[in-house]
């Protein structure tokens, strides 16, 4: 049985758990608002249907050359997300990304984003590393409700250099000022109106 991080809603700022949110931060405040946080582990079966807990997801927007962003076609085990495009690759974090009791949620989130860009994008250059952003969140639908989404920017000079896994399915680059006109899942719509607010950890 998959097990997931979770934090419990009421231990979230009010502000991330709005109808609609993308809020930009440097990573170190969003880890300091977190600090009395409880993370725990819950069976994914029970997190997908309890909004009193939020999943948090490394949702990591792969952009090239400055002017390409990475699609694919949603059509994995979500299958409420199917027919829709996502610039966002990323997923669960695992009690194996924990790698000890004592880990600190810091560390813990980074083993499992590190995991899914490795499993997602398996060639890369190793110094294409994930850029925070801050993080989203919609209450729209049954799947924001019960996610939130932590946003990372991965930059490569050039679109070659990244090769995306089997599990993108038709994957594509699309320009910057055309890829609005793709049927976007919501989460990809904030995370890129994020993006173009600005960095704030560079």
């Amino acid at each position: 049985m998959e097990h997931v991080l979770c934090i419990p809603r009421e231990d979230l700022p009010a502000e991330w758990v709005l109808e609609t949110v993308g809020s930009a931060m440097p990573e170190k405040l969003f880890f300091d608002r977190l600090r009395q946080a409880r993370a725990v582990w819950i069976p994914r079966s029970e997190a997908e249907i309890d909004p009193s807990y939020k999943q948090l997801i490394p949702y990591m927007v792969l952009r090239a050359a400055g002017k390409w962003i990475g699609c694919y076609r949603r059509n994995g085990t979500e299958a409420r997300l199917h027919d829709f495009w996502s610039c966002g690759v990323g997923g669960h974090v695992n009690p194996a990304d924990a790698d000890g009791s004592n880990a600190r949620l810091e560390d813990i989130l980074d083993r499992g984003l590190l995991r899914e860009l490795e499993e997602e994008i398996p060639r890369r250059p190793s110094d294409c590393l994930p850029v925070f952003y801050g993080v989203i969140n919609e209450e729209k639908t049954n799947v924001g409700r019960v996610h939130l989404g932590l946003v990372y920017v991965v930059d490569a000079p050039d679109p070659a250099l990244l090769d995306a896994g089997e599990e993108l399915s038709d994957f594509t680059w699309v320009s910057a000022e055309t890829v609005r006109g793709l049927n976007l899942e919501l989460w990809s719509v904030l995370a890129l109106d994020l993006i173009e607010s600005g960095t704030a950890d560079k």
